[in-house]
């Protein structure tokens, strides 16, 4: 079943986008942009072959079937700069899991289905196509299938729910963490019909909590003594769902004004589906996904959600932390829920949602792709200002002829507005720090850049941006950070200096890598890969 909805042309004004491959061998369901400018995906491994042969003679034997070898990738490594891929091996099945990078740039992924389900696979990045996954039994104390995982400040990874999982626990685990504890919200959130609570959208808080919202509701948790600190409204809406399978997304907007007191945390959650859609896409009825975006300041003791309304409704939609702060809201369908072919009508548009700008005249549409990205669709933003998007497989198995949604293996980059060449005057080039510096925590450290058009000083930011694991419509560990900035000195050659303060704590910007970016008249700069640590 097929259903076209046509946003007007006129409204679809800017954006571009290139097929970067035709094939990478498999759908991209999971992706993580890593510190060397590769970017990891990974599809499941029991749906049969892939398109991508193992290197070296590789295979693995389906566990169910000693007669079955499968000799084929379901993970690649992705260089974004040659624009060439190489499969992985992955033994154990990682099936809608989750993950999160750890301050030394090694990816933990963790769960997964059947085998797979308590498994903590790591790769550890290297630069010479030598690395490759690693896996660990029984490193996680329960099975996580659907959860949710977020750094935290003192490095370690919180792991939350999943499917039958009411509880959270964390990684690496030490004398004092090796326990799952329970966490009744889950439970309590729980529709034992539609799931509505899986792949939680969990944000850390400026005050060192975790924003945690499934279903419809939220709560302020702190986990280092298992208490809620608070409870948020529940969205104003007739609470309508929005969590897996009614999967909307959600995204921590930029935070800002590092050195105040009191810093402002703002949570934007965009798309789902209506209470029932899920029920009434088993009958074949597919109901429009949710139009509204709510808006809520975690960190006000009044906090209320402000309600506002998308083009279109959209259900499976990813939020993408663009680095002038705006929000990209890419891939997904306006009909249905996730699941296998439960969701119908791609909205091929892109919308660009402005958080600065009033009420009624944040969103604009941005020009389609070709391809539908549907159920198990993946997205990322690289260094250079592009979101590479990729993935799209809502049948059971792999389905390259059906004309409805055929299981995607290309990989698409698509250039926002800013990346326009008539701005290309106006965009800076960094050229200190140098990649791969060493920030410290509280320190000043200079920053020189050049722009080749006319400077306007007031309008230069510096944005710091930690790189998300994607899945299922929710980037995880995702944040974007606005730092304090000296005045901006001419120096020769249409060069610029000033000094940028990095931000205090741990809880503001866990240690690890990110990339920071200068921003000019909000056109960003190719941004640069920084560490931050104590």
């Amino acid at each position: 079943m097929t259903i076209t909805i046509t946003i007007p042309s006129s409204t679809a004004d800017s954006g571009t986008w290139q097929v970067l491959r035709n094939s990478i061998g498999i759908p991209a369901m999971h992706m993580q942009l890593l510190h060397t400018d590769r970017v990891i995906m990974f599809d499941r491994t029991d749906f049969g072959s892939s398109n991508l042969t193992l290197p070296n003679g590789m295979c693995r034997r389906f566990s169910k079937s000693k007669a079955f070898v499968d000799c084929t990738a379901h993970s690649i490594e992705y260089d974004v700069a040659t624009n060439e891929f190489r499969g992985l091996f992955l033994e154990s099945e990682v099936w809608c899991s989750s993950a999160s990078v750890m301050a030394d740039g090694m990816l933990v992924q963790t769960g997964g289905f059947g085998k797979g389900e308590r498994k903590v696979r790591t790769y550890i990045p290297c630069s010479n196509s030598t690395c490759a996954w690693k896996e660990i039994d029984g490193g996680m104390n329960v099975k996580r299938w659907y959860a949710t995982n977020h750094v935290l400040p003192d490095g370690r990874q919180i792991i939350i729910g999943g499917d039958q999982q009411f509880n959270y626990e964390f990684f690496p685990k030490s004398s004092n963490d090796k326990e799952t504890y329970d966490l009744p919200f889950l439970l309590q959130t729980h529709d034992k019909y539609a799931q509505n609570n899986l792949y939680p959208f969990v944000f850390l808080n400026v005050d060192g909590n975790l924003f945690i919202f499934a279903n419809n509701r939220a709560i302020l948790f702190n986990y280092k003594n298992n208490t809620i600190v608070r409870t948020y409204p529940i969205i104003s809406d007739g609470g309508n769902p929005r969590c897996y399978p009614s999967t909307g997304s959600a995204v921590l907007l930029p935070l800002k004004n590092l050195e105040s007191q009191n810093i402002e945390a703002e949570v934007v959650i965009c798309g789902g589906a209506p209470i029932g859609s899920w029920q009434k896409t088993k009958e074949g009825q597919f109901w429009e996904g949710l139009t509204t975006c709510a808006k809520i300041k975690i960190t006000d003791p009044k906090a209320m959600w402000e309600m506002e309304n998308m083009p279109r409704g959209r259900v499976m939609n990813d939020m993408v932390m663009l680095p002038n702060g705006n929000v990209l809201i890419i891939n997904g369908a306006s009909l249905g829920v996730a699941g296998w072919d439960q969701g119908v009508n791609p909205i091929l548009n892109p919308f660009l949602y402005k958080p600065d700008n009033k009420s009624g005249s944040r969103f604009e549409v941005l020009n389609p792709s070709t391809i539908s990205r549907m159920y198990h669709s993946s997205c990322v933003l690289l260094r250079d200002g592009r979101v590479i998007v990729g993935g799209s497989n809502p049948h059971m198995y792999y389905d390259y002829q059906t004309p409805f949604y055929p299981t995607q293996l290309s990989l698409e980059a698509f250039s926002p507005p800013y990346l326009d060449p008539i701005f290309a005057p106006l965009r800076a080039k960094i050229l200190e720090p140098t990649p791969q510096t060493n920030i410290k925590y509280g320190a000043y450290f200079n920053m020189t850049f050049q722009v080749n058009g006319t400077l306007v000083k007031d309008s230069v930011r510096v944005t710091m941006l930690a790189p998300p694991f994607n899945t299922h419509s929710f980037s995880m560990n995702q944040r974007l950070l606005v730092l304090t900035t000296s005045e901006v000195i001419p120096t020769l050659n249409s060069t610029y200096k000033f000094n940028v303060t990095a931000p205090t704590s741990s809880i503001l910007a866990p240690s690890g890598f990110y990339i920071l970016f200068v921003v000019h008249q909000e056109i960003p700069s190719e941004g640069v890969w920084i560490r931050i640590s104590d």
